[in-house]
């Protein structure tokens, strides 16, 4: 598995995408991971400036309903493997009928872009529905792929482990994410998160990229080091 980071754990950071590229690749990680597309060209470029490779991007739903043609052409020229959506809110997974509709959505959207589509969760799909979860459903629904959030998933009371073996083959990424007891971010091994498991299981299956991603972090400079010192020795 190849180790980044997703940039949303940076977004305060207020330096040039240049510098905070340069800074990644300084630390050791292999490639980033997209919260928004951006300038593709400058990313592209930046990229391969710091000899980064990119895990994905993060495509709100608008944008991709609203001219996916463009979304496209963008993601192209980023040349990002996977386009994943990174929310869906709460109502989207109400009721059997709504989670029909929103894999019907999925579906639709994963047919009109050119690359794989992913959905990352939080932990507002994982509310019960016949006798699972919304979740469950949902991957029963769909043949999209997954960017598992581990930490997110531990959160609403699920084994994230169990999750990824259970998706065998459908998350190409994994979301490394520590959360404390109250379901609060925190750094990596420094909260309940199995996190070796989660990454033994990411390499059974299959599983091409480990990103990290802290959706809070008090000093996202000091983040970016923390997150490769703490995946390192899981991959080991």
């Amino acid at each position: 598995m190849q180790t980044a980071i997703q940039l949303w754990t940076l977004r305060d950071l207020r330096e040039r995408l240049s510098d905070v590229l340069d800074r990644i690749a300084a630390a050791g990680y292999d490639g980033v991971e997209f919260a928004g597309i951006g300038d593709p060209g400058a990313s592209r470029r930046a990229l391969d400036d710091a000899g980064l490779g990119i895990a994905g991007v993060h495509v709100q739903l608008e944008e991709l309903q609203s001219d996916t043609r463009t979304v496209g052409n963008q993601v192209w020229t980023l040349d990002a493997p996977y386009i994943v959506l990174p929310h869906l809110d709460a109502d989207h997974f109400a009721s059997e009928g709504a989670v029909e509709s929103t894999a019907t959505l999925l579906g639709m959207l994963a047919e009109d872009v050119d690359r794989p589509l992913l959905y990352h969760n939080h932990d507002h799909e994982f509310v019960p529905l016949g006798a699972g979860t919304a979740f469950d459903a949902l991957a029963d629904q769909t043949s999209i792929g997954f960017e598992l959030d581990a930490g997110w998933a531990h959160a609403a009371g699920q084994d994230p482990v169990a999750l990824i073996r259970r998706l065998d083959g459908r998350v190409p990424v994994v979301h490394l994410k520590d959360m404390t007891a109250d379901g609060e971010p925190t750094a990596l091994g420094e909260g309940v998160v199995p996190l070796q498991a989660v990454v033994d299981a990411a390499r059974e299956a299959g599983t091409a990229w480990l990103v990290f991603e802290h959706d809070d972090p008090e000093d996202p400079v000091e983040a970016i080091q923390a997150g490769i010192d703490g995946m390192t020795p899981l991959l080991e």
